[in-house]
């Protein structure tokens, strides 16, 4: 074990990283560091540790051999409660043991409005300015249109009628149709990374990394509302809360987290992880206790407590971890490695892995999410220009589809839930 020394102190903030200057450099310097997360360190007293109807027959996840309990849907409560939110520490602990904020996410629960969609893998080309089609049924690219400049991600809007391509540098959102697959006429938007929504569905909120800011936005027109200073470099990824009311956010090129109040539009408090850290993807756990924030610089998995925002430890998973995937039957979390070329399987009940999916001859898995049925985790293949394709109950690399180059935030559509909060598929 190599010691590393305490590298955040709750309350205090870090001085900022020198931004780097391109996705690659930040690719090369994550294997150079890999070293740090994968041997285990001692981190602040902390000891890293190692490395519709679902058919009720069917296993989505590994960690179902293991004996890992799914929480039961008969006592989910997704949106959280008012009760949950005033009670004390223990008492929100307790009430979050009966819920699954992801019961509506299982195999088969698809939504109205998404029934009649299409399956499709709508996948951007960062580097080309294109988005390829994808049927999941034959694996093959059946369709392909420009975009505007560097597209990041394909988000589903809050009401699931309409995908939004977030056109980075083209500072514009290209809208699709998933009854037709077709885009339509590009909506402006100033530095549009990524999209979120609120969990009323009455805001839009958008990560503009270059900006340096969080903007408010109305859902349908895009027009701004607001605009929100945050104090962090390259804020990108996010989840919110299990009662919906605050919106952890990750800052990549500074370090830190924030927590954010949207509905005050006020950040409340910063997480400074440390220089030696590049914040990822976020997700919370079925049971809504715990956040789980990817770190490509440190190879691993940061576990937040979404009561009191404490850092509780990091977890090693592999190098450049970045995309965060929960399973349908909320066991399992899956971390794409992208430095690495992996899938890492994690399991909820025990907070560790359980499972590595490695990509014959090494690979670059990025961002994506599952199939509807839960039976394929589609990820990006940022620097190899391909889709990958797992078999999550084989644990194993299908298939491997060539697209356009640097493919980056890839949307399976439909998928099951009641209501979108954004990225490529957060669901509720």
């Amino acid at each position: 074990m190599t010691a590393a020394g305490p590298l955040w102190r709750a309350g205090e903030r870090t001085g900022p990283d020198t931004l780097p200057g391109s996705r690659r450099a930040r690719t090369a310097r994550t294997i150079r560091t890999v070293a740090l997360a994968l041997t285990g360190a001692t981190l602040t007293g902390t000891t890293l540790s190692g490395c519709g109807t679902a058919p009720t027959d069917v296993t989505t996840s590994p960690a179902a051999g293991r004996g890992v309990v799914s929480p039961s849907p008969a006592h989910a409560s997704p949106s959280g409660s008012a009760a949950d939110a005033a009670s004390g520490p223990r008492d929100s602990k307790r009430a979050a043991s009966k819920r699954d904020i992801y019961a509506a996410d299982r195999p088969g629960m698809l939504s109205p409005v998404v029934a009649g969609f299409p399956s499709r893998v709508y996948v951007p080309n960062s580097e080309s300015d294109s988005v390829d089609v994808i049927d999941p049924k034959t694996y093959k690219v059946i369709d392909h249109f420009r975009t505007g400049r560097l597209p990041q991600h394909v988000v589903p809007s809050w009401d699931m009628k309409r995908l939004w391509v977030n056109n980075n540098r083209g500072n514009t959102l290209t809208p699709i149709d998933p009854k037709t697959g077709k885009p339509g006429r590009p909506v402006p938007v100033e530095d549009p990374y990524n999209l979120y929504f609120s969990p009323d569905g009455r805001e839009a909120l958008v990560m503009a990394e270059r900006n340096n800011e969080l903007d408010f936005r109305d859902p349908r027109s895009m027009r701004l509302l607001h605009s929100m200073p945050v104090p962090c470099r390259g804020i990108n990824h996010a989840d919110f809360t299990a009662d919906g009311s605050l919106f952890l956010a990750s800052c990549e090129f500074s370090g830190d987290l924030v927590v954010i109040d949207w509905r005050r539009r006020k950040v409340t408090k910063t997480i400074a992880l440390g220089p030696a850290s590049m914040p990822q993807d976020v997700k919370l756990s079925p049971d809504g206790t715990t956040f789980y924030v990817a770190d490509m610089d440190r190879g691993g998995v940061w576990l937040v407590d979404a009561a009191t925002f404490k850092v509780i430890r990091f977890m090693p998973t592999g190098a450049g971890a970045h995309g965060l995937y929960v399973s349908r039957d909320s066991r399992v979390l899956y971390v794409s490695n992208r430095g690495a070329g992996s899938v890492s399987v994690v399991s909820f009940k025990e907070q560790k892995p359980i499972a590595t999916w490695p990509i014959p001859g090494g690979g670059s898995p990025d961002m994506g999410g599952l199939s509807a049925d839960g039976r394929e985790l589609w990820l990006s293949g940022r620097y190899h220009g391909v889709v990958y394709v797992f078999d999550t109950v084989a644990g194993k690399l299908t298939h491997t589809i060539n697209v356009g180059a640097g493919p980056h935030g890839l949307c399976v559509y439909p998928q099951p839930g009641r209501y979108s909060l954004g990225h490529t598929g957060i669901f509720r």
